[in-house]
C-alpha cells in the first residue's frame, strides 16, 4: 500500500492516523516511512514502546539506516517538551529539506494529568511548522484509547488518515480553540510549603528553601539539583517577565515533587520554552530548561496572572 498526501513544497501536512490494530498500524506507516526515506528525505520515528519495536522489525532491512527512532515514552515524557526536543531539533536540522516525522504522543499508559498538555502540543505543532515542508503523522489508538481523546485529535489535526482510505479533511478543526480549552486553572495543595521572592536577590534563599524541603522527604542530591534548578528557572523568569513579587509552592503526592510558580504577569506566547535552542538565538531559556527538566509541566495563564507547574518523579536515596 502506497500512502498518498499533498506534496506541494512548502506546504505543512498534520495527520491524525485512527488505527484499530497493529495491522492497520503498519499497514500505513510502513509505506510511509519507506517512501519518503528512498524519496531521500530525513525520517523522524518517535514512538511509544511496544509500537516502536513493532514498526522498526517491520521496516525493510535498507529503510532502517537513515530513519532516525526515538522512544517517544522516554523522550516526550513531558509533553512540552516534544515540540522544542526531539520534533523540532529533528526540524532544525533540516531548515531547507522536505521532513517526514512519525510522532506519538498520547498512548494509553498516558495519565490523565498529562493529557492535557498532551492535547495543547499538537494543537501547537500547526502554529510551530507553518510554512515548512514537513508532515508528521501521529497515530491514535482508536480501540483502546477514550472517545474524547479521538475528538480532540479530529480537533487539533487538520487531516485524519486510516489504513486503506484516502486521507481527508477534518471539518472540526480548530486547534486554538483546543489549547483555550486546556489552558485551565491549575489546583495547588493545602499542604504545600510556600516562600515569596520579591527580587531577584531572593532567588538563592528559594533555591535552599527547595532543597530542605526535598531534603526533608529523603530525596537524593540529582534529584535535589534538578528541583533547584527548576526553581530558579521558574522565578527568575517570573520576577523579569511578570508583574509584581511571584510565589512559589512546593509539595509532594504519589511519588512526584510538585513546583508551582505562581505571579501576575500575562504569557502571551503559546510556544515559549516550546522551541529547539538554535545557536545565537535571543530568546530565553528558562521555560525551555524547566520543560527539558521536569516530566510534566502544565501552565495556566490569563490576564490576571501565570500559574506554572512542574512535576518530577524524585528518586529517593537508598
Amino acid at each position: 500500500m502506497t500512502v498518498t498526501v499533498n506534496n506541494d513544497p512548502g506546504c505543512f501536512r498534520h495527520i491524525a492516523l485512527f488505527y484499530r490494530s497493529p495491522q492497520e498500524y503498519l499497514d500505513y506507516l510502513v509505506p510511509f516511512v519507506a517512501d519518503s526515506a528512498a524519496a531521500g528525505n530525513p525520517v523522524l520515528v518517535a514512538v511509544p514502546e511496544p509500537n516502536l519495536s513493532l514498526l522498526r522489525d517491520a521496516l525493510p532491512a535498507d529503510t532502517i539506516t537513515p530513519v532516525a527512532l526515538a522512544d517517544m515514552s522516554r523522550v516526550g515524557r513531558n509533553p512540552g517538551h516534544i515540540l522544542g526536543g526531539v520534533l523540532g531539533t529533528f526540524a532544525a536540522r533540516h531548515p531547507s529539506a522536505p521532513v517526514r516525522m512519525v510522532g506519538e504522543p498520547v498512548w494509553t499508559g498516558r495519565s490523565r494529568l498529562e493529557y492535557p498538555a498532551c492535547v495543547q502540543h499538537e494543537a501547537l505543532i500547526n502554529q510551530a511548522f507553518t510554512g515548512r515542508d514537513i508532515t508528521i503523522v501521529c497515530p491514535y489508538d482508536a480501540t483502546h484509547l477514550e472517545p474524547d481523546i479521538l475528538l480532540d485529535a479530529e480537533i487539533t489535526h487538520p487531516c485524519l488518515g486510516s489504513a486503506g482510505h484516502p486521507t481527508r479533511t477534518s471539518a472540526g478543526f480548530a486547534p486554538d480553540a483546543a489549547w483555550a480549552r486546556y489552558n485551565e486553572p491549575l489546583p495547588s495543595s493545602p499542604t504545600a510549603a510556600t516562600c515569596t521572592l520579591h527580587r531577584l536577590a531572593d532567588l538563592a534563599g528559594a533555591r535552599e528553601f527547595s532543597a530542605k524541603y526535598a531534603r526533608w522527604f529523603g530525596f537524593g542530591d540529582a534529584d535535589i539539583a534538578d528541583l533547584q534548578l527548576i526553581v530558579n528557572e521558574l522565578a527568575s523568569n517570573s520576577l523579569q517577565h511578570g508583574r509584581g513579587p511571584c510565589t512559589v509552592l512546593l509539595w509532594e503526592v504519589s511519588g512526584q515533587l510538585v513546583c508551582q510558580v505562581r505571579d501576575a504577569g500575562h504569557l502571551t506566547d503559546p510556544l515559549a520554552g516550546r522551541r529547539p535552542i538554535i545557536r545565537d538565538s535571543a530568546q530565553g531559556y528558562g521555560l525551555f530548561v524547566v520543560n527539558a527538566t521536569a516530566d510534566l509541566v502544565r501552565i495556566h495563564t490569563a490576564a490576571t496572572g501565570t500559574t506554572v507547574q512542574a512535576h518530577l518523579r524524585m528518586r529517593r536515596s537508598a
